[in-house]
């Protein structure tokens, strides 16, 4: 059986929206949320919170979730991944389940860890979703992916990509924050350089692929809202809100 490690970064001191995991939704702070999600995924083996802050901590331990304390120097979510995971060596996989995703599923995440649970063992995986074109072509926001013929990554932008200069169907996808490695990949992609392209676009998967490492894209079919601002957080509280 391929056990697989969840890991859920939080940091406090976010400069778009400090305190965010702990933002509430009908009652319940954002990191709960995501916790509870990934608790419900029957292909994961562990779920555990990675945080530096004694706040989130405490409220974690009061759910009671799992937590891991972190170095606060971490320039990205994946890094302190990457330092949980080397705490649990009997883990083949890790998952970073990232905390601007409340809406996460259980279903999602088994498609983000499929080709490992069919016996796969690629670098990394990641999910995407039909793009919007005439919204989230030209939206940077919206991060697109293009894949070759056999789902890997060749390219992710903020862009609108490609460029049409005659009229075609390209595989160009949505691409949604969620990562699936192997964990000694993993430690690996944490000690890699930065690169220009990852620099340019602000979009760290762009490390690996420049690397020469390989990104397997797996398939769902929407996505989902991250909570990135204030702004979001309002449009969350006003689904969940609809929902009741």
């Amino acid at each position: 059986m391929t056990k697989i490690l969840a890991v859920i970064p939080a940091r406090y001191d976010s400069t778009r929206f400090p305190g965010k995991p702990l933002a509430l939704i009908d009652h319940r702070p954002m990191v709960q949320w995501i916790y509870e999600a990934a608790s419900q995924c029957p292909a994961l083996s562990q779920v555990v919170v990675a945080t530096d802050s004694e706040k989130i901590a405490e409220v974690v331990n009061q759910f009671g979730g799992k937590v891991e304390m972190t170095r606060s120097n971490h320039l990205t979510g994946t890094d302190r991944v990457a330092e949980v995971a080397a705490r649990y060596p009997d883990y083949s996989v890790v998952v970073n389940v990232q905390g601007d995703q409340p809406f996460v599923t259980a279903q999602m995440l088994t498609e983000l860890v499929r080709p490992y649970l069919e016996g796969e063992t690629p670098d990394m995986t990641t999910l995407a979703c039909p793009l919007d074109h005439e919204v989230g072509a030209s939206d940077p926001n919206t991060v697109k992916v293009i894949c070759d013929r056999h789902e890997r990554a060749l390219y992710f932008s903020r862009a609108p990509i490609p460029y049409y200069r005659y009229p075609a169907t390209a595989p160009v996808f949505h691409h949604l924050g969620l990562y699936a490695f192997r964990r000694d990949f993993l430690l690996t992609y944490a000690q890699l350089t930065p690169t220009p392209l990852e620099q340019c676009e602000a979009l760290e998967q762009l490390r690996v692929l420049e690397h020469g490492f390989t990104i397997r894209v797996c398939h769902i079919d929407k996505p989902i809202l991250e909570i990135n601002t204030p702004e979001d957080l309002a449009q969350a509280k006003v689904l969940v809100a609809q929902q009741l």
